[in-house]
């Protein structure tokens, strides 16, 4: 009887004994593969860690290659910084002197401009008054034809040509009592402007002059015919000879050719040349 109950403990503790080892094996099991799924895990995320640690490492070191460019430049500003503040400075010297020169040059070409428009004011004035002498000569003079007397402006001067034919006879340097008359008109518009001065030219066509024996040739003619109005003006007419010159040109300064009669006619010529004046022209230059 004991002996049935020895057995049967026994065979009661083993079957215990292994259902208690069956459970912990599970267990254990269970917590193995638990920890080798972490393990993998683990292994998974320190090879990002790594990777990410290799790209941190190469933008380091390009980081850093930037750091040691932008240094280099920087010692080599360092190293021309005195020679560039120098240049700088002579710049700024440069800049102030050139500075006052422009505002000097500025001042210079207000004053210019003002005095460039004053000489404009006086040469308009100047050619104003010339238009209104020209009028008034050629309404003292009338409706002469324009082949025997002609006046007219060019480069602001008045010039007044009369034709010999007009003036003398031929080959003479006597004035004819109709040329006396055409002077008398003239004379009484410039002796209304006491302070012109103007010149009478005479002037000849190139034929040879058939002269008495104290005269040589055509500028002796055209002398002669200059210095005849000029006395008409001065003792006739009462012009002041201090404002008048009298010159001859002889056949040099021609208006038309000489190898016709209407040509030579047209040279055969005494021009009063009404002079600017240019006294008054200087004196406006000598206010600058």
């Amino acid at each position: 009887m004991k002996l049935k109950q020895t057995l049967l403990y026994t065979a009661l503790s083993v079957f215990l004994f292994s259902c208690v080892s069956q459970k912990k094996f599970k267990a254990a099991q269970a917590k193995i593969d638990s920890l080798t799924a972490a393990n993998a895990k683990l292994a998974g995320d320190l090879k990002a860690c790594n990777d990410l640690t290799a790209d941190d490492a190469n933008k380091r070191t390009a980081l850093q290659n930037q750091i040691d460019a932008l240094n280099k430049q920087i010692d080599f500003l360092k190293q021309n910084h005195d020679v560039t503040l120098k240049q700088l400075q002579d710049l700024s010297v440069i800049s102030n002197s050139q500075a006052e020169s422009i505002k000097k040059s500025l001042d210079n070409i207000g004053a210019k401009d003002t005095y460039i428009q004053n000489l404009q004011a006086e040469l308009a004035h100047k050619d104003s008054l010339n238009m209104a002498l020209v009028m008034n000569l050629k309404g003292a003079i009338g409706n002469m034809d324009d082949k025997d007397i002609n006046i007219k402006v060019d480069k602001g001067v008045i010039y007044i040509d009369i034709s010999d034919k007009l003036l003398f006879k031929s080959g003479s340097y006597d004035v004819t009592e109709q040329a006396k008359g055409v002077l008398g008109k003239v004379a009484q518009v410039l002796k209304a402007q006491p302070d012109i001065e103007f010149m009478v030219e005479g002037h000849t066509d190139n034929k040879k002059y058939v002269r008495p024996p104290y005269m040589k040739d055509n500028w002796d003619l055209s002398v002669k015919r200059a210095t005849s109005v000029v006395r008409i003006l001065q003792t006739q007419y009462g012009l002041d000879p201090a404002h008048i010159t009298a010159a001859g040109r002889g056949e040099y300064v021609p208006v038309a050719g000489n190898d016709t009669e209407e040509g030579r006619a047209a040279n055969r010529r005494t021009r009063i040349v009404i002079l600017p004046q240019l006294d008054q022209f200087f004196k406006l230059l000598e206010k600058k």
